[in-house]
Parts: structure tokens; C-alpha cells; sequence
């Protein structure tokens, strides 16, 4: 059987094992899907290892996406750009293909929920991997976007990488200007340790709708439950982007897009 995996850590929360078996039985496909926890020191032997072992594929999430790009052979368009990936896939010439298939999955979730319109201002909180991954996407649908992180030469430096692609600039946390944002998009890891971003409240109650890439099982996040509290109206966690990226590595591997329909209508997360 073949066999696939996704590491992360932490990696207890995911879902992706229970998601990639019912794209696995929805269009019959033998395979094993399980899900790892990354070593921080020996990450990169792991992989190794797993592919050696005869492993065909694997999703990464944080804190692991720019490191597994980096033992990756061949890349694609969006990967390359991101520098980060999501999603590998051994060839059968033995060589590791990188793709990112996040932002596919933000975008087709952002409009799912009917949040995406041409020339909105989205402010995106975070300039690691998760941010990278979407950044090309969002500008191809028409989104303006604002980059903040804590470290302004973090988010500058992908801002200026970023600029020939669309409408797009950078600004330190603490200086995030206090104006209507349509969407505001939560893409730090913060709320794995139980914990929000430090920005101004205003900012969150101004805005049209907040988007948080996490996901927490039969409860908010952290960040969906303090905008909330501070009475945001239009609420997503990342469930369905997460639903919609692994669909689109799901095709990358099998060569079939499964239906992602039956796991956002059922009470599935």
C-alpha cells in the first residue's frame, strides 16, 4: 500500500490523516496516510528516511515548510516563489518534487465563504511560511495586502520579493495603522501555543471579516475567540483551507481531485 504522511510539530491536532482517507475511499486509491511528528534537530534525516523507506509523498506544516523545500530537487512555480512548500512528492526517477498548495486552498475557501472580491485591502499577520505559501495566490486574485510582522525586515523582505506580482507593502506589528481592513488573515502558528497576535484590538473590530489559518478541534482559536469577544461578525477558522490544500496535494499525488464538499458540510472537524 502506498504510503504518505505529514509532519508537523506539534502534530496531534491534525487532521489530515482522517482527511486524506475519505479523499482515499471517495475515489477508491489504496493508500496509507499517517501522520509524524517532526524532531527539530533531525527533521531533515527523517524525511530521508521516509522516502528511502518507500514513503511517495507527504504534506509539512509548521514549523518544517521553508526546511523541507530545501531537500527538495525539482519545484513548482509556487513553491519556488514561496520558497517554502507543503506538499512532496517522490518522482520516479528518485528525485523529491516541492509544491505548495496552500494558497490554492485559502483562495478557493476565502471565496467559498464569498469574502473574495478584486482590490480589497487584506492585512495578513506573519511573514513565515504560511505567509509565503499564499501571498502569490491572493495577489492574483486582486487582493492588496498588507504584510506585518514583528520584524519589519522580515515582512519587507517578501513584500519587495512579492511587488511585481501586485499591490503589496509591509509594516511592523506595533505599527499596523488602525483603518478597515476587508479581511484580516491570522498566519503565525501562535495559536498552537494557546496564544494571540499582539495587535491593536481596533484593528480586528474594524475589519470586514478575520480569517485564522489554524483550526482547533470543537472549539475557536485563540484568535477567532478574541475577535469574537471583540464582536468581528464574519468568522473562519482555516478548516476549510485545510481541506482545500489537501485536496489539491491529494491530485498532485493520485492524479484525481477529490470532492471536498462532504467534509465541510459534515460536522466533521
Amino acid at each position: 500500500m502506498d504510503k504518505y504522511a505529514v509532519w508537523g510539530n506539534p502534530i496531534a491536532q491534525s487532521k489530515s490523516p482522517q482527511i486524506h482517507k475519505i479523499f482515499a475511499e471517495q475515489t477508491a486509491q489504496q493508500m496509507e496516510y499517517i501522520a509524524i511528528l517532526g524532531d527539530d534537530q533531525d527533521f531533515e534525516q527523517q524525511l530521508k528516511q521516509f522516502f528511502a523507506e518507500g514513503g511517495k509523498g507527504c504534506n509539512i506544516t509548521a514549523p518544517f515548510k521553508e526546511r523541507a523545500y530545501r531537500e527538495a530537487d525539482l519545484y513548482s512555480d509556487r513553491a519556488l516563489m514561496a520558497q517554502a512548500c507543503n506538499t512532496l512528492k517522490i518522482l520516479n526517477n528518485g528525485q523529491l518534487y516541492a509544491d505548495n498548495t496552500d494558497g490554492a486552498g485559502l483562495v478557493s475557501d476565502l471565496q467559498r465563504l464569498g469574502w473574495l472580491k478584486p482590490q480589497q485591502s487584506v492585512l495578513i499577520l506573519g511573514a513565515g511560511g504560511a505567509t509565503k505559501g499564499v501571498l502569490l495566490p491572493l495577489l492574483q486574485a486582486q487582493q492588496n495586502i498588507t504584510i506585518s510582522n514583528r520584524t519589519l525586515s522580515k515582512a519587507q523582505e517578501l513584500a519587495d520579493k512579492f511587488a511585481q506580482h501586485g499591490v503589496i507593502q509591509a509594516v511592523e506589528l506595533a505599527h499596523i495603522p488602525v483603518q478597515k481592513f476587508d479581511i484580516v488573515i491570522n498566519a503565525t502558528s501562535l495559536g498552537l501555543q494557546g496564544k494571540t497576535v499582539d495587535i491593536q484590538p481596533d484593528i480586528l473590530r474594524l475589519a470586514g471579516a478575520v480569517y485564522d489559518m489554524q483550526y482547533a478541534k470543537g472549539m475557536d482559536t485563540p484568535f477567532v475567540a478574541w475577535s469574537k469577544n471583540l464582536g468581528v461578525k464574519n468568522l473562519s477558522d482555516g478548516f476549510g483551507m485545510l481541506v482545500g490544500q489537501a485536496a489539491h496535494s491529494f491530485y498532485l499525488w493520485r492524479g484525481i481531485m477529490p470532492d471536498v464538499t462532504p467534509l465541510l458540510q459534515a460536522d466533521f472537524k
